[in-house]
């Protein structure tokens, strides 16, 4: 209880951490948007607390199959600790912020091709955009698309290599997917595969679809600048992350299909041979 209590306080700290970095780095903030974050902040941190400290599951998934939420986390806060980074090298320049600055604009500049999801997110802009304010979305949304690029690189490597989930235990369906019901009728194992397909259909369209829905939508909610950069990093950071989580998840879910499948043929042979074994004459 003490370990599990302890692990949640830990993993609400680093929410709070997250949620508040972009407050922490860009200045010029506003009294205003810093009470909003810490009400944000703390909100989520008693929602982790909730969550983890908790021996039942709740509305996270994998919650005891590691590295899932951690590669998750850690993308989702690097992608908005390296955009912090550059807008507040803008105004306060340091060797780290011009390191990132230079990856950001190499990374860029080689996503960045016709139809491309980086140009998807450049062409949002309003025409008349300034070229500065268009290089500072090149940068953010080149890094927030190589960060997920790499994190879903990286669990295909755990899935692939590191034979996640079974590298942490047995895999307990109930707690770490609390929103799936293998009783709802059907096979499971379709069930999964299905889900796995939506899931990677809807991660790998969504980069070119947040960026189409909001050019839509601009005669309802008006344009789309980004020139808040507040806004800015986590508009980027989420038009990249959900995608990624998207995909993961897809991973995640066509993997214990196979697990399951494999399950069965295994009890379907030993079935088998036992009642060969049975009948044998002797």
């Amino acid at each position: 209880m003490i370990t599990r209590l302890a692990g949640a306080l830990l993993r609400a700290m680093l929410v709070v951490l997250l949620i508040a970095t972009p407050a922490l780095l860009l200045p010029g903030l506003s009294s205003d948007v810093t009470q909003i974050v810490a009400l944000v902040s703390i909100f989520a941190a008693a929602m982790t607390i909730f969550e983890y400290a908790s021996v039942y599951p709740g509305l996270v998934e994998f919650r005891n199959a590691p590295p899932f939420n951690r590669l998750r986390f850690v993308s989702l806060f690097s992608t908005v600790f390296l955009i912090s980074l550059v807008v507040r090298g803008e105004t306060d320049a340091s060797s780290v912020t011009k390191l990132v600055t230079d990856f950001g604009v190499g990374v860029g500049n080689a996503i960045d091709f016709p139809y491309s999801p980086v140009r998807q997110i450049v062409l949002l802009l309003p025409d008349g955009t300034g070229l500065e304010h268009i290089e500072r979305v090149r940068i953010a949304a080149g890094l927030a698309y190589f960060v997920s690029m790499l994190t879903l690189a990286l669990f295909y490597f755990f899935v692939r290599v590191k034979n996640w989930p079974m590298n942490s235990g047995p895999f307990n369906v109930w707690i770490n997917m609390p929103t799936f019901d293998p009783t709802s009728g059907g096979d499971v194992v379709q069930r999964l595969e299905r889900d796995a397909r939506f899931n990677i259909i809807v991660g790998f369209t969504l980069p070119f679809f947040i960026p189409a829905a909001l050019k839509a939508s601009e005669s309802l909610f008006g344009q789309v600048t980004l020139d808040n950069p507040q806004s800015m990093v986590w508009i980027v950071a989420a038009w990249a992350f959900l995608p990624a989580s998207l995909l993961m998840r897809g991973l995640a879910m066509g993997r214990i299909a196979d697990l399951v499948e494999r399950k069965r043929r295994k009890t379907a042979q030993a079935m088998r041979r036992e009642a060969e074994e049975r009948w044998q004459p002797a």
